[in-house]
């Protein structure tokens, strides 16, 4: 069953989705939609689970591109597919999305992830954010301290502490299903398994940070089988988060493939 999924939608012309990876939401895009919204009509999802959008029990990737497919029906419509680019675990619900309804993107875009299982790391994120004692805190910087313990980047206890908001008596609470994200977390590092002639020979651009070990040349053989003519590109100096490292040259990246040109 699908879910109607929370989207902040900014700019006009041609409809560009975003989908955010792991413990993300749409606000952590509003940077990079801005740049874009010059050419596109921007729609940055929440994935179920995350953000606005809706928590459930049920968590895989052909139901998550099926909440996908079902926004871009609904709000979108029967006009140009749209392109869609996802990071990380939004790269994966990406990628399903292509494999299982093709006809829902004109183009793919897919930021630092590939289609394969990878090993579970990131059950210790959710398991420090579930410990974090939310009763008596007023402030999200009190968040971030007390997750130092566990996490030693600023950097990713900041990105992880805007999930962080207030509840309806005044005090703080998680946007996270963190309780559903952790029991699946096997899953979201895995991907789904399709028939030898499932493939998707839409325009797709695989984007990986050079400092980011998650596509290397072993994922290549997976984006060959799935993504017949897929291309490659590296960006310099960025690691996994290569979106919020490096905007500027991710988008320049981007209208490349697309052949948008800048703003004058």
């Amino acid at each position: 069953m699908t879910v109607d999924l929370a989207a902040q939608c900014l700019g006009e012309g041609p409809p560009l989705v975003v989908l955010h990876g792991l413990f993300g939401s749409a606000r952590n895009w509003a940077g990079i939609a801005r740049r874009l919204a010059d050419r596109y009509r921007v729609h940055a999802l929440d994935l179920r689970n995350h953000g606005e959008s809706p928590w459930t029990e049920a968590l895989d990737y052909p139901l998550m591109a099926g909440d996908v497919a079902a926004y871009i029906e609904r709000e979108i419509g029967d006009g140009p597919a749209p392109v869609v680019v996802g990071h990380s675990m939004g790269g994966k619900v990406a990628m399903t999305l292509a494999l299982l309804h093709p006809g829902r993107v004109g183009a793919l875009v897919v930021a630092d992830i590939a289609p394969v299982a990878y090993r579970p790391g990131l059950d210790a994120f959710a398991e420090a954010m579930l410990a974090v004692p939310l009763a008596g805190l007023a402030r999200r910087s009190q968040v971030e301290a007390l997750l130092a313990d566990s996490i030693p980047s600023p950097g990713i206890r900041r990105f992880l502490a805007q999930n962080i908001v207030e509840d309806a008596a005044g005090g703080l609470r998680w946007r996270l299903n963190l309780e559903g994200l952790r029991r699946d977390m096997a899953t979201l590092a895995g991907f789904p398994t399709f028939p030898a002639d499932r493939t998707f020979s839409g325009r797709t651009l695989v984007v990986r940070g050079a400092l980011s070990d998650y596509v290397g040349e072993a994922e290549r053989p997976a984006f060959e089988r799935l993504f017949p003519g897929y291309r490659l590109a590296t960006l310099k100096g960025a690691g996994h988060w290569l979106h919020s490292e490096k905007p500027e040259a991710f988008v320049d990246i981007l209208r490349g493939f697309l052949g948008a040109p800048a703003p004058p």
